[in-house]
């Protein structure tokens, strides 16, 4: 028989929470550090009967391991959306503005209204619901973890494609942010549309 991982601790923080508010959301964010590519912001519903094996802070689980989880978090849960900042966004009101902006576009965007919103980090973007920011959430909060799955999934599905478009870069081997192998294609290269310009300037200084 298969070994099934269940993070129960996760599920019954939400299930707390729900005494108060019975529906809420976890949101979370992916790709604040990258040099390059859009923010990528994703906002889940779940509910009490609701159980998803081996879910946990996207950043602990397998690459291949987030993309079973994220057909199954799709599949299962009440409602969820996930949306995106722009590069153009990024550059004119800076990466912490873009993310609330991206997490504020998710919720507003889910086909249910939430009584309550559980946010990840240490900042919340406007709501017209109340909601609470919760260090390090994706691994406290099943909402949240759900969130950092489909906001991750969905940011690296979307840098391959990107690849595809610009393979002097290799895209698809980091995903946008600053290893050596991109830096070295940024000085060789120099930047392209998808480059975050405002995040370049310290590379391309050293450069000259």
């Amino acid at each position: 028989m298969a070994r099934i991982i269940l993070h129960k601790e996760i599920f019954e923080y939400d299930s707390n929470i729900r005494k108060t508010y019975p529906v809420i959301c976890g949101v979370d964010e992916a790709g604040r550090g990258p040099l390059a590519g859009d923010v990528y912001a994703a906002a889940v519903v779940l509910n009490d009967s609701i159980l998803i094996d081996y879910l946990n802070d996207s950043k602990k689980i397998s690459e291949s391991r987030r993309e079973k989880l994220y057909d199954e978090i799709i599949k299962k849960a009440d409602a969820y959306c996930v949306a995106v900042a722009t590069v153009e966004e990024i550059d004119r009101i800076n990466i912490l503005q873009s993310t609330l902006l991206a997490m504020k576009r998710a919720v507003e965007g889910l086909k249910i209204k939430p009584d309550y919103a559980l946010v990840d980090g240490n900042k919340l973007p406007e709501l017209d619901i109340p909601a609470q920011y919760i260090v390090k959430g994706d691994a406290k909060s099943a909402s949240i973890a759900a969130a950092s799955v489909l906001a991750k999934v969905s940011r690296d599905r979307y840098m391959k494609k990107i690849a595809e478009k610009y393979p002097e870069y290799c895209f698809e081997k980091h995903k946008g942010y600053g290893t050596e192998l991109h830096r070295e294609m940024i000085l060789k290269h120099g930047a392209s549309d998808i480059h975050r310009k405002t995040f370049l300037k310290k590379i391309l200084k050293d450069d000259e």
